[in-house]
């Protein structure tokens, strides 16, 4: 995004004295993948501990330590702070520049499984991000927390990554320039087929470690768990495939939904899924659990592995290619508890456009340039969003600092879940509603890092 755009004074978030923050620091690191050594930044506690778990009714005080040589900042994933402290760079508050730190403090009203990340240039795709789970108040340990982190990983530089995205246009042969005019005037045919991950990566992760060394879970025999994922990648989606276990849908992006019962479900790129395992009893054996690359066959994964139970080795390859995401099963989901039922104040139509030889991508025909103008709203209105996907990519939409309720499929009205990101295929036109109480300047955008960094990029403001 451009360093000038919208530059806030810097906040001083004061933290209480009688509560020591927890400190977050912005290291450089490095990990293996498949048998070489990468370069890649982290966030971590005290001790090499990633990530961070609290409950419901807490105070959030947070202290960000940049130990980095280059700025960076963090934004909380799916939280609704004050506008100030969203954690998006020249939008909400200056990035913190190396040395410097940047304190936190708001309350923590509602749980579940969130994560935090840079939003600061492309630091997401070298893997500056950890889980954020909220834990609701005087919760037993009625099942064991498993934690997965999805991630995409290139040994290429993220900057070489979007230069050669941004000229693959000046490449082409003329006969495959078909996409250079903008995409808001090309007629798209029924049978034309998406285009899908943009980026050929060299490993896919699932706590940062390939299905040739994955992560062994360990677990009871017929324990009960709940899976939480977090899909941290840049730019890809994943179909999660149980294996050999059933399991059920507890909640999506954070917050409860209706039980889904099932052995695969979709996962859009920043989403979050909550599933309910109940292991098998008597049977020593391990449990693989897959994450398959949207369109692909490569896969990434863990193992569930109760006492005595033998892990083997584990294919990195699916026996056929996946799927793309579509809204099938999003279109089944109900919210455990919906927004209250109200009609809408304001209704906002978003084309999701775009020039995919140039690789440009924009919102109703306009690239963020950071002075492209905010859709305004007024505090306590009751927002909906009709988002249409003019292209022919996938785009998962992000609303910053707010909880949004699906409530609308290609014309069919229902009461969907409530979420953060909703994935809106090519082609289809997808309603999201929210109350407009959380004043200050948000951002909204694609969540595909270098679709956000190509312009499709907005804001939302009110006072």
């Amino acid at each position: 995004m451009n360093a000038t755009a919208l530059a806030v004074a810097a906040p001083r978030l004061s933290l209480a004295e009688e509560a020591p923050p927890t400190i977050l620091k912005l290291q450089r690191r490095q990990i293996e993948v498949n048998g070489k050594t990468a370069s890649l930044l982290g966030i971590e506690r005290d001790g090499g501990v990633s990530g961070l778990t609290t409950q419901v009714g807490d105070r959030f005080r947070v202290r960000v330590e940049n130990e980095l040589n280059e700025p960076s900042l963090i934004h909380w994933h799916g939280m609704t702070p004050p506008w100030r402290q969203d954690g998006v760079p020249f939008v909400s508050a200056p990035p913190v520049p190396p040395g410097g730190k940047a304190d936190y403090d708001f309350l923590l009203t509602f749980g579940g499984t969130y994560w935090m990340h840079s939003h600061y240039g492309l630091q997401e795709q070298a893997l500056m991000d950890a889980p954020l789970i909220i834990l609701p108040p005087g919760r037993g340990a009625d099942r064991q927390d498993v934690v997965v982190t999805l991630t995409d990983f290139s040994f290429t530089p993220a900057k070489e990554i979007f230069a050669s995205l941004k000229g693959r246009g000046k490449v082409r042969p003329a006969a495959q320039t078909v996409h250079a005019k903008p995409m808001k005037a090309m007629p798209m045919p029924a049978a034309a087929a998406p285009d899908l991950n943009d980026v050929k990566y060299d490993a896919y992760l699932a706590n940062e470690r390939t299905l040739g060394d994955p992560e062994v879970v360990k677990v009871d025999n017929g324990g009960r768990l709940r899976l939480r994922i977090i899909n941290g990648s840049a730019m890809t989606n994943f179909h999660v495939d149980l294996g050999a276990l059933e399991g059920t849908l507890a909640a999506v992006d954070g917050h409860d939904v209706l039980p889904m019962q099932g052995r695969r479900f979709p996962i859009a790129d920043a989403q979050r899924l909550d599933i309910l395992l109940d292991l098998p009893k008597g049977a020593a054996e391990a449990f693989p659990v897959f994450f398959v690359v949207e369109g692909e066959k490569r896969r990434t994964g863990v193992v569930l592995a109760p006492p005595g139970a033998s892990v083997g080795r584990v294919e990195a390859v699916a026996l056929e290619a996946s799927a793309p995401l579509d809204l099938s099963f999003e279109s089944q989901l109900r919210a455990a508890q919906p927004l209250t039922e109200r009609k809408a104040d304001r209704i906002i139509p978003i084309d999701l456009t775009g020039d995919m030889a140039a690789y440009v991508w924009s919102i109703n025909n306009a690239a963020w340039n950071g002075k492209t103008p905010s859709f305004p709203v007024k505090a306590g209105e009751r927002v909906e969003l009709v988002i249409t996907n003019r292209t022919m990519m996938s785009h998962p939409m992000h609303l910053h600092g707010h909880v949004f309720q699906v409530v609308e499929i290609d014309g069919q009205r229902l009461s969907g879940a409530l979420r953060d990101t909703m994935l809106v295929p090519p082609k289809t036109r997808v309603t999201i509603a929210f109350d407009a109480n959380n004043p200050g300047l948000w951002a909204f955008h694609c969540h595909l890092l270098y679709h956000a960094q190509a312009g499709m990029f907005s804001t939302i403001r009110y006072v």
